[in-house]
Order: structure tokens, then sequence, then C-alpha cells
């Protein structure tokens, strides 16, 4: 048995959309749960989620990339985060993370790289995708892993897209596999 929880922010859905993605994912694994928690427009979360995150077997950050790393609002809950980081709260929880941009790379891997360096400053243990790229002659945009990320799940949404437009069906499944993967790993952490 594992609980999963997922907190992120999303400033315009898109984000959103790749957290449910991954809430599903953990959430689909036999014994498992999982549960979002979003960081609101000021960047402070809903109240009792600071006791879910520290019950919590796993914790999934999630932040669109804006300007080369996360955005501002995530920022506030990390640096919020010293608390639990002060009397060792996450320690040797299982983490992961995941961003969402518009551009194909637009520097997403500053974002996952803050996220991992703010889960080890937590004392957590990062868990990446585990998931070969789609990077064929054969390969289609909808694919699993088409952009090829190893650290965290990487998601692009077209800035002119709406959140039922993108992040596209492949990027999802990506989201949806890494959360399975994530509470699996949870669960094997735990025995």
């Amino acid at each position: 048995m594992s609980h999963t929880i997922v907190v992120y922010q999303s400033g315009y859905g898109h984000t959103r959309k790749q957290a449910e993605a991954l809430q599903q994912g953990a959430a689909g694994v036999p014994g498992a749960s999982a549960e979002l928690v979003e960081i609101n427009a000021e960047g402070q979360l809903p109240d009792g989620a600071w006791d879910k995150l520290d019950a919590a077997d796993a914790i999934v950050f999630g932040t669109p990339t804006y300007m080369g790393g996360p955005s501002w609002q995530f920022k506030r809950f990390a640096d919020a985060s010293s608390k639990a980081w002060f009397s060792s709260k996450w320690r040797n929880k299982i983490a992961a993370g995941f961003t969402n941009s518009a551009s194909i790379n637009g520097d997403k891997v500053q974002t996952l790289n803050y996220l991992f360096a703010l889960s080890m400053q937590q004392g957590m243990v990062w868990v990446g995708t585990g998931m070969m790229p789609a990077n064929s002659k054969a390969a289609q945009r909808d694919d699993v892993n088409w952009l090829g990320a190893f650290s965290g799940a990487m998601a692009q949404s077209p800035s002119d897209s709406s959140p039922e437009e993108g992040p596209p069906p492949g990027d999802l499944e990506t989201a949806r596999l890494f959360g399975a993967r994530v509470a699996e790993t949870a669960a094997r952490w735990n025995r």
C-alpha cells in the first residue's frame, strides 16, 4: 500500500491536465492511492495540505516551466517547505517531478533539475521515468516519451492551445505511466 501526493501549480490549466494524468496512473496501481494538491495563484496550499504531504509515501512535484525555471508560485511553496526540511519530515520519501511548457525544449530540464535539488535537500529518494524515448524515424508526436525525458515527465502545450488541446495524448500517457512507476516504487520502498 502506498499513498502518493501530486503537488503542483498550473498557470493556465495545461500542467493541471498533466498532474491529473499522473495522479490517475498512481491511483491505478493495485493497493495504491493518490491525490492532487494544487498550489494556488498566490503560491499557497489549501488547509490541511502540509499534513497530507508529511503523511505521504511519495510526493510528485509539478510546475510549468516559465523563463527557464519553475513558476514563482511553486518557488514560494518550495521555500515554505523549509519547515518540513528543518524537522526532516520528508526524509526517505519517494520523490519525482514533472513540467510543461509551450516550446518543445523550453529549458524544461532546468525545472526538473530544480525539483530534483529540492527533493535532495529534503533527503528524499528521486525516481526518474524509466522510459525509453520515442526517437526513431517512425516515432510520432503522440508516442510515449516523445520528448525523451528521463529525470522526470515533460509535456509540451503550444502557447495558443487551450487545456483541452494540450498537452497532447502521448505526453499525458507518459505522465500516466510515470505516475504508476512512482506508486509502484513507493510500494516497494515501504515493504
